[in-house]
């Protein structure tokens, strides 16, 4: 009895490239380039509540126009965020609500070193 192509199961996964894996790893780390700012970590911590105008954004950092529109666009061009005009107003908001989670990961992982480092203090 011959088994079809269709009743196979699920076709495998076929290992990449060398030069394919190194081009997605490089495109994952221009994203998490894109987060490694404090600026634009609290920018998406925010927009992670609802969309917010430029505005709202540039009173929250506290820096000029001109600053808070290049974190922008850094987070634009790497697809975490998208902007809409309204009139004379930009809004902006998180089209990755993934990255909360990724958030509470990494608070999970501060929370460990600093349990770790008041144990070496504490001699435990």
């Amino acid at each position: 009895m011959k088994i079809s192509p269709q009743t196979r199961g699920p076709a495998r996964a076929t290992t990449p490239t060398p030069a394919a894996a190194r081009a997605r790893y490089a495109a994952r780390a221009a994203v998490l380039k894109a987060l490694a700012h404090p600026v634009r970590l609290m920018f998406v911590d925010h927009l992670a509540a609802g969309e917010r105008c430029v505005c709202e954004l540039r009173n929250l950092a506290g820096l000029d126009l001109s600053t808070v529109s290049k974190h922008l666009t850094v987070l634009k061009n790497a697809g975490l965020i998208q902007d809409e005009k309204r009139g004379q107003r930009v809004y902006y908001r998180l089209c990755c609500p993934c990255l909360t989670q990724f958030f509470t990961c990494i608070e999970g992982i501060l929370k460990r070193q600093a349990t770790t480092k008041l144990k070496a203090i504490a001699g435990v």
